[in-house]
């Protein structure tokens, strides 16, 4: 039998995965921003992405910070 997860445990690693997928699109857009190097629109809009990425990871970050601040989490 499957163990149980608390709505907490959801939340919490669906804001770690979007913050990872995040940093990992942040970082993989800095690669394409090179590649573009002859082509400046597409290496705006690289760039772009790359800080949409950064300020996404950065608001999970924050959201973290509140869900676990002074709290313990559980295992069920």
């Amino acid at each position: 039998m499957a163990s149980e997860h608390t709505p907490a445990d959801d939340v919490v690693y669906n804001l770690v995965s979007v913050q990872y997928h995040a940093l990992k699109e942040a970082q993989t857009a800095d690669k394409y921003i090179a590649d573009a190097h002859e082509h400046e629109d597409v290496r705006q809009f690289f760039t772009e992405v790359a800080e949409q990425n950064r300020e996404r990871a950065l608001r999970c970050h924050e959201l973290l910070g509140k869900l676990t601040s002074g709290r313990t989490l559980q295992a069920v």
